[in-house]
C-alpha cells in the first residue's frame, strides 16, 4: 500500500482517475480533435467549466463518508482541497508565462501550440502523479523533510519576488536544450507539424520536439514548486493528488485565455511569491517550537486559505489598471 494512504482512498484514486481520463478525453481528444486553437470567449467559457468541476469535487469531499471521519473533519479536507487547487491553479498560471515565451521564442504557431499542449499536459499528469507518490512515501518516512521543503520555499519564494521580468529569455541557454542538441539529430525544416521526420534517410527531431521537452522540463521545475507548498497545507496524499490534478486539467483552455489577458496577470508572479513565503514560514513553524522549546504555533486552514485567496484577489486587482490601459 502506498504510505499514508487507506484502503478507502486507493479506491477513491482508481474512481477519481477513471473520471480524470474520462475528462481529459473530452478536453483534449473531442474539444481539440481540430487542432485549432480557442477564442478568448470560448477559452473563458471552458475555464469556467473545469473551475466550477473543482469545486464541485471540493463539495464531495465534504459530504463524503471519507473513512468514516466526523463531519467537521470532513470540512477541513475539503477546505484543504480548495487551498491546495487555488495554490496550484495560480502557480499554473506562472507556468503557462513560460510556456508562452517558449512558444513566441521558436514562433511556433497556433496549430502547433495545441498539438504541443495536448502532449505537454499528459506528460505534466504522470509527472505529477509520480513526484506527489514519491513525496507521500518520503514524508511517511522522513517527517522532518517538510523543514527542508519549507526552506526551499523561501528561497524560492524570494527568487521568484527579486526575478526582473525585463530578464531576455533565452532557452538556448537552456541546460536540456544545449544536452538535445549535442546528442539528437534536428531537422532543418522550420516549424513543422510532427515531433519526428525522416530526413536524408533519418528520423530526426523537429523544433516542435525540442519546444515539448522544454515545456515539460519547465513543468518540471514549477512542479518543485508547487507539490512542496500543497504538502504545507495537508500532508493527505488523495487531497495533495487530486488538487494538482484538478489545477492542471483544463490547462489547454487557460492558456489561450491567459495568452489573450495576460496584463491581467501582471502583478500575479509577486502575488505567488508571497503565498510560497508563507507556506514555507508555516512548515517551519513547528521546527521553531522544537528550537525554542516553545509552545508549537498552528496556523489553521481557515487562515491559510483566506491568506491565499486575499492576496490572489489583490495581485489580480492591482494589475487591473494595466490591463484596462493596454485595452484602451
Amino acid at each position: 500500500m502506498i504510505a499514508g494512504v487507506t484502503h478507502q482512498e486507493i479506491f477513491l484514486f482508481i474512481v477519481f482517475n477513471i473520471i480524470i481520463i474520462f475528462m481529459l478525453v473530452l478536453d483534449l481528444g473531442f474539444l481539440s480533435k481540430k487542432h485549432k486553437s480557442m477564442s478568448i470567449r470560448a477559452a473563458t467559457i471552458w475555464t469556467f467549466v473545469w473551475i466550477t468541476l473543482s469545486l464541485i469535487f471540493a463539495g464531495f469531499i465534504y459530504l463524503y463518508d471519507y473513512d468514516g471521519i466526523a463531519l467537521n473533519q470532513n470540512k477541513t479536507k475539503s477546505l484543504e482541497y480548495i487551498a491546495g487547487y487555488l495554490m496550484e491553479k495560480s502557480l499554473s498560471v506562472d507556468n503557462l508565462f513560460v510556456f508562452i515565451m517558449i512558444f513566441q521564442k521558436f514562433r511556433i504557431s497556433q496549430e502547433n501550440q495545441v498539438l504541443v499542449l495536448k502532449w505537454g499536459i499528459i506528460g505534466a499528469l504522470v509527472l505529477r502523479a509520480i513526484m506527489i507518490l514519491a513525496g507521500a512515501t518520503l514524508i511517511a518516512k522522513f517527517n522532518w523533510i517538510l523543514y527542508l521543503f519549507g526552506i526551499f520555499l523561501l528561497y524560492t519564494a524570494t527568487k521568484m519576488f527579486l526575478h526582473n521580468e525585463e530578464d531576455k529569455f533565452e532557452p538556448e541557454k537552456n541546460f536540456i536544450f544545449r544536452q538535445l542538441k549535442k546528442f539528437v539529430p534536428l531537422s532543418s525544416k522550420e516549424n513543422p507539424k510532427r515531433f519526428f521526420i525522416v530526413e536524408n534517410g533519418r528520423w530526426v527531431a523537429t523544433t516542435l520536439f525540442i519546444v515539448l521537452v522544454l515545456i515539460e522540463t519547465s513543468d518540471i521545475m514549477f512542479a518543485f514548486d508547487s507539490i512542496p507548498a500543497v504538502f504545507s497545507i495537508t500532508q493527505d496524499p488523495f487531497i495533495v493528488y487530486t488538487s494538482n490534478i484538478f489545477a492542471i486539467l483544463g490547462l489547454r483552455s487557460l492558456f489561450f485565455l491567459i495568452n489573450g489577458i495576460m496584463t491581467l496577470f501582471v502583478h500575479l508572479k509577486t502575488g505567488v511569491s508571497l503565498i510560497l513565503a508563507f507556506v514555507g514560514a508555516k512548515m517551519l513553524l513547528p521546527l521553531y517550537g522544537e528550537l525554542t522549546q516553545t509552545e508549537k504555533i498552528h496556523i489553521s486552514i481557515n487562515v491559510s486559505l483566506s491568506i491565499i485567496v486575499i492576496v490572489l484577489f489583490i495581485s489580480v486587482a492591482v494589475s487591473i489598471p494595466d490591463y484596462l490601459k493596454k485595452k484602451s
